[in-house]
């Protein structure tokens, strides 16, 4: 993954463990991770208190230059998903057919940005609804990858579902 540059989206009460274990994975092959939020140098903070720092506003990204894209879970995503820019960003990854990692309450993102009808994911079962209302088919698995769209239910499933999403880069 060297000389990828993978984009973790972020906002203020994301879940812990879903934003920084896929950071730090990642950061391990070789990856350049940037944090990005509505705002650039801004610290929002987790569930549990965990700070992250944003290194890029979401608005100033260029497109052309993501490799990957991770959206962590937690209530973050109800946020992010209200921002036209955070749905563009998505829609554009995904129609490039680079890889997007979704898990736990991710999955709002990508329903917002119009990319999960006919597509097999997971979630929590929190939003399982919300999947299958925008067209997607809801399976109770740990990971699941259907194309370029890798997606898991919860930090119980980091390992498996990290390890998914570091192989639709080889």
């Amino acid at each position: 993954m060297k000389g990828k540059t993978i984009i973790v989206l972020t906002h203020d009460i994301f879940e812990d463990l879903e934003l920084w274990y896929p950071v730090h994975r990642l950061r391990e092959e070789g990856a350049r991770v940037l944090l990005a939020g509505p705002e650039k140098d801004t610290v929002y903070k987790g569930k549990y208190g965990v700070p992250a720092k944003s290194d890029i506003a979401i608005r100033d990204i260029d497109p052309s230059g993501v490799d990957g894209l991770v959206i962590p879970g937690g209530y973050a995503p109800d946020k992010l998903r209200r921002f036209n820019e955070v749905l563009s960003l998505v829609k554009n990854v995904d129609e490039n057919e680079k890889p997007i990692a979704m898990i736990c309450h991710a999955g709002w993102v990508p329903i917002s940005a119009k990319i999960v009808d006919g597509r097999k994911v997971t979630s929590v079962s929190a939003i399982k609804d919300d999947l299958v209302n925008a067209g997607a088919e809801w399976v109770d698995e740990a990971v699941v990858t259907d194309g370029n769209l890798v997606s898991s239910r919860t930090p119980a499933d980091l390992p498996v579902y990290m390890k998914a999403y570091i192989e639709l880069f080889s």
